[in-house]
């Protein structure tokens, strides 16, 4: 994942994180509005059926104004105009509180007008949580009104975010999800940072082998050009051997150097025009003696009209090189291998055929992944590092070409390459 990609990721995700907080406080906000006016409504009719119940008994009249007042959230005044009786007050009380559904605690006083102050009343529990003294029994008094009572709800709070339970569940849940996915952005940057330092040791590892790698190859030239060493069949093996040896290392550093540079995506590309078949004819020479040694076959068919291309030719050899190579290394006895150049409507089709070992259908869709290799269980006969495809595959991708692989056990393994043709 590159730099600007995660930042995007960090960027959006802050403002949706930001977008989803205000979204949901703003509901959230809005339902306890909503819950807080249905209790402030159900107290109000409940309230006013009592007031109208006590100047039915009493024979008054009600106030035609200020019947009701709320002196806080959960703390409300009504003035009768009469007198009132505690035992009717509170019967009247239960049964019209009832009536509208709030069966939340409360307790009531009435006001004395004699001594001044509020005479506490009872406590009337619908949870089955008694007075234990702990409420407060002292209601404040109202100036304005002189026969009047109080009705406290001291749990008018609880009653409401219990009534919006549902929606603090969901809100939890979104909270713990935010949480999870700012985790979850904190854990890549860490794995993108250790990425970055994985890849800047191995492009700086790869670059310290250049110069080891550069030096055996002087040394073993001139060890195997030393008229004794010519003459002396065994150590001209050993000199032939290093040589071999230190050239595919070589190839397997440029390899990782390559894949690298695709990786940051500074790989530049010197496009040419190619004659494809002569370039195919120039790598055959070395790949012929792999082949005959191992009393293989291969086979060239040149059926293009036009094998003329714009490519780079440093990665086209790569490319070829790699898939040559793997129809080698995974022959079954002998290598019986056919390369090929065929015209594709205004496109060149270059392929590359083996009767090798196959790929299994299962794993086809892998094989073009950095590092994948082909489960052999616990037989290992050639060696790699999951590579070549890997390279082969980006470097099409760079040049805009198409590849594709037709493939079964046992049977073995076609790579399709489609290169638009340049007509001349």
């Amino acid at each position: 994942m590159t730099n600007h990609l995660i930042r995007r990721v960090i960027i959006l995700g802050a403002i949706a994180i930001i977008l989803v907080i205000v979204v949901q406080t703003y509901w959230i906000r809005q339902l306890w509005d909503v819950n807080e006016r249905d209790f402030d409504r159900a107290v109000n009719v409940a309230l006013f059926n009592v007031a109208k119940d006590i100047s039915v008994i009493s024979r008054s009249t009600l106030p035609a104004q200020n019947l009701i007042n709320r002196l806080s959230s959960n703390y409300y005044v009504v003035n009768v105009n009469t007198q009132i009786d505690a035992t009717n007050l509170d019967f009247y009380l239960r049964k019209n509180i009832e009536a509208v559904h709030l069966n939340e605690d409360f307790y009531y006083g009435i006001y004395d007008c004699h001594n001044d102050q509020m005479v506490y009343g009872n406590y009337i529990s619908y949870t089955g949580v008694s007075d234990t003294g702990n409420i407060k029994k002292e209601l404040p008094k109202y100036d304005k009104f002189i026969y009047y009572f109080g009705v406290s709800f001291p749990n008018r709070t609880n009653y409401l975010l219990t009534s919006m339970g549902l929606s603090i569940f969901f809100s939890v849940i979104l909270l713990v999800t935010i949480l999870f996915f700012i985790y979850s952005l904190l854990v890549i940057l860490r794995q993108k940072r250790l990425s970055e330092l994985q890849k800047d040791f191995i492009n700086n590892m790869t670059h310290e082998f250049k110069t080891p790698i550069s030096s055996i190859k002087v040394s073993a030239d001139v060890f195997a050009n030393h008229p004794l060493i010519q003459k002396d069949e065994r150590l001209s093996k050993y000199a032939k051997i290093i040589k071999e040896q230190n050239n595919r290392l070589n190839s397997q550093v440029e390899k990782v150097l390559q894949i690298t540079k695709i990786d940051r995506k500074i790989l530049k590309l010197n496009l040419e025009t190619i004659n494809l078949d002569e370039l195919i004819a120039a790598i055959l020479p070395s790949i012929q003696i792999k082949v005959e040694e191992l009393e293989g076959t291969l086979t060239v068919e040149e059926h293009a009209k036009l094998p003329i291309i714009k490519a780079d030719t440093l990665h086209l050899t790569n490319i070829l090189n790699n898939l040559l190579d793997n129809a080698i290394k995974y022959c079954k006895d002998k290598p019986h291998i056919v390369i090929g150049t065929n015209d594709f409507g205004k496109n060149l089709q270059l392929t590359v055929a083996d009767q090798g070992i196959g790929i299994g259908k299962e794993y086809q869709s892998q094989v073009f992944e950095r590092f994948y290799r082909v489960p052999t269980g616990d037989i290992h006969n050639v060696k790699g590092f999951g590579l070549g495809l890997y390279y082969v595959r980006n470097i099409c991708k760079a040049h805009g070409w198409k590849i594709s692989l037709d493939s079964e056990a046992n049977k073995g393994t076609k790579v399709i390459i489609e290169i638009p043709k340049v007509f001349v």
